[in-house]
């Protein structure tokens, strides 16, 4: 089961942290990868670790807040593989402040980064999945798109997570009869390197052991099993479904 030997997946902000982990956990599934971020030379050094694994892999510098760059990036993808079966939006950024004091730059920064660019990217790679009548577009949210917190003011990362997981929605509506499924997973508290600051301080590491279950951060690899299972034939019925992978934050 879930065997990815043949399937060509993308995966954007693969150049680190959690779209690195699950670049990997396609490629020891036997997918090619094309991997997306705007700092090529970390990217050249994840494909050599890629295809050390036996698998193809390309490359591509892209700003996903760029129209024509998206554009760009998906001809090139299927210049080179000729499809595409798998595609995860995992890129994003953030500007965090609360309503009271946000400005607009910092708004339109963050809906940009993590919402926008996931509408962006999906118009770009699922035309081609309708053409081939196959597909598995995973979209990256937070436990913050479903639930407020109370350690820091973010309240335009929430706004843009939520609108993720319904416009993952949306698009599962759309293209269910395409053959093309939409997914989203929600991460709790992982650290990587945009998180790290933050997850070690001792005021955030105290209520995260307060307010998660497991009483701990998520380990690397952690997401990539739920990533998988929704790449795979196996989850061809499942479609415009969120999946909490968060040791139970949102569970209680």
């Amino acid at each position: 089961m879930f065997d990815l030997h043949g399937r060509v997946a993308v995966v954007t902000g693969a150049s680190s942290g959690l779209g690195l982990q699950m670049s990997m956990g396609f490629a020891k599934q036997g997918a090619d990868l094309v991997i997306m971020a705007r700092r090529f030379e970390k990217l050249e050094k994840v494909a050599e670790k890629i295809r050390a694994l036996g698998v193809r892999c390309l490359p591509i510098k892209c700003d996903i807040t760029d129209t024509e760059a998206v554009f760009r990036a998906a001809e090139e993808a299927i210049k080179y593989y000729g499809k595409v079966d798998i595609l995860v939006n995992n890129a994003g950024a953030s500007k965090n402040a609360g309503v009271l004091d946000m400005t607009d730059e910092e708004w339109n920064f963050t809906l940009q980064a993590d919402l926008t660019s996931v509408f962006k990217v999906t118009r770009a790679f699922a035309k081609y999945m309708v053409e081939k009548r196959y597909g598995r577009i995973i979209n990256i949210a937070s436990i913050y798109g479903q639930v407020g917190n109370t350690v820091m003011d973010t309240v335009a990362y929430h706004s843009s997570k939520g609108g993720v997981i319904n416009f993952t929605r949306a698009v599962a509506a759309e293209l269910a009869k395409y053959n093309v499924t939409c997914n989203t997973i929600s991460p709790g508290y992982f650290e990587t390197e945009l998180t790290i600051d933050t997850l070690q301080t001792e005021s955030f590491t105290a209520f995260m052991k307060s307010s998660v279950p497991l009483g701990r951060y998520g380990h690397e690899g952690e997401l990539n099993p739920a990533a998988i299972f929704l790449a795979s034939d196996e989850a061809s019925y499942i479609t415009g479904q969120n999946i909490k992978v968060d040791g139970g934050y949102t569970s209680v």
